[in-house]
């Protein structure tokens, strides 16, 4: 959904919303965890990806929160994308509810609740939960990154996070990677880093390592959705690295790319590396 003169959020605003968007965040993570995987409905959508109660649990308490905190500033939900209208030019949230249901349907824990706040095309706030994994990774673009660790609903204080150097000459990097979507370009890439280390992961539980520095890079070069790139981008440019596309160049979100995908990036630790 799109709203008229939606208004520009700077730094400063977004670091008014960072508290009130991660309890919407854990909020939105426990509805996940209280769905029953092993009983829950399962569909799939047009391009084949499935969708279940959990995804639409999240999407509401998201987008109802969203509406109370911020009515002024547009939202776009991969669970409702059949209502977006852009380019969003200005200021506006996106939001994967649960990314990585391929993981969650499976039983595994690596899956997230993704909320970034954009302006002018570039993400500027990112939240990442990942409430299997009892984790939050944030940060906002210029006042740094860190992660809380949940035990009940409740969050720890924060711990600052930061990106670490790329490795040394010839010493191996540490390369994450989806457990579900390889492609050989991307494959590739990471085999021209001679004795690299993949850490299988999934879901935006990527970003979240990149940030915190046990991984040096994420590279993916094949299409994605922006709403599982943007949180992520946020949060590790806050903690010091750096997102582009495999030419170095900056990405932007929102401006109504067909079907809102992302050809391809790499979030880098090191942005030197770039």
């Amino acid at each position: 959904m799109n709203k008229a003169q939606s208004p520009t959020v700077d730094c400063d605003k977004a670091a008014t919303l960072l508290e009130s968007l991660t309890e919407l965040v854990i909020r939105a993570g426990e509805a996940i965890l209280a769905v029953n995987r092993s009983a829950m409905n399962v569909t799939g959508k047009s391009d084949g990806s499935p969708v279940t109660e959990a995804d639409l649990a999240a999407d509401h308490i998201i987008v109802e929160g969203l509406t109370r905190l911020a009515p002024h500033v547009s939202l776009l939900s991969e669970e409702r994308v059949h209502l977006a209208t852009p380019p969003y030019k200005d200021s506006f949230f996106l939001i994967d509810p649960l990314d990585g249901t391929k993981e969650f349907v499976a039983g595994r824990n690596e899956f997230t609740v993704n909320v970034a706040l954009v302006t002018h095309g570039v993400p500027l706030l990112g939240i990442v939960g990942a409430p299997a994994l009892g984790l939050i990774w944030r940060g906002i673009v210029g006042k740094g990154a860190e992660r809380l660790t949940l035990q009940g609903g409740t969050a720890s204080q924060a711990v600052a996070i930061r990106t670490r150097p790329c490795p040394p000459r010839g010493a191996p990097w540490t390369v994450a990677v989806s457990r579900s979507h390889g492609d050989a370009r991307t494959e590739a890439f990471i085999d021209e880093r001679s004795g690299a280390v993949r850490a299988v992961l999934g879901s935006a539980v990527k970003f979240g390592r990149v940030a915190e520095g046990a991984v040096d890079i994420y590279p993916r070069l094949s299409p994605t959705s922006e709403w599982d790139v943007a949180a992520g981008h946020a949060v590790v440019v806050a903690a010091g690295g750096k997102v582009t596309d495999s030419h170095g160049h900056p990405l932007h979100f929102g401006l109504g790319r067909e079907d809102f995908l992302v050809p391809e990036f790499i979030a880098w630790g090191d942005p030197a590396a770039a």
